[in-house]
């Protein structure tokens, strides 16, 4: 299924080769920079999480985060993304891992759009830049988002009605 995704981005290069071999060159070396100066943290994240979720029973990750109480569910996951500091090359991989273990695609949904739009952690530099009112106002719109999108992904992939 994926290899559709290889031949488009194999296409792409390669027009990309042949409309300036230059730049394209050029490209590759920065891509080839930042994926090395991203490995380490990136491996760090992945054998955490390896652990984390080896240590941590498939019972209590379906009974936080599975289908037994899906608001519940849903709520816990989007507290969890509102506080976790976690980049999305971590976090898209982790949801993959958890989907497997049987976590709906809504509870999913909320985890990675509050971890990627609200930021608990980071409140303290946001309001530097925004202030206080505008954080707040940012933060608490976007769990909101959040929510909505997590419910739309529910109804879309029939995990609600």
């Amino acid at each position: 299924m994926y290899y559709y995704l290889y031949i488009v981005a194999g296409l792409a290069l390669a027009i990309s080769v042949i409309s300036s071999r230059d730049k394209t060159l050029k490209a590759l070396k920065i891509a080839a920079r930042r994926f090395v100066t991203i490995l380490p943290a990136f491996l760090i994240m992945l054998i955490l999480v390896s652990v984390v979720l080896f240590l941590v029973s498939d019972e209590v990750i379906a009974n936080y985060l599975g289908s037994n109480n899906k608001f519940f569910a849903v709520l816990f996951a989007s507290f969890f993304g509102s506080i976790t500091l976690m980049p999305g090359f971590i976090a898209f991989p982790l949801s993959g891992i958890l989907l497997k273990k049987g976590v709906l695609y809504m509870v999913l949904s909320a985890f990675t759009t509050t971890l990627m739009m609200v930021g608990v952690l980071t409140y303290p530099v946001e309001k530097e830049y925004f202030g206080v009112k505008v954080t707040i106002i940012r933060n608490v719109i976007s769990f909101f988002i959040a929510l909505a999108v997590a419910v739309m992904t529910g109804i879309f992939f029939g995990e609600i009605f």
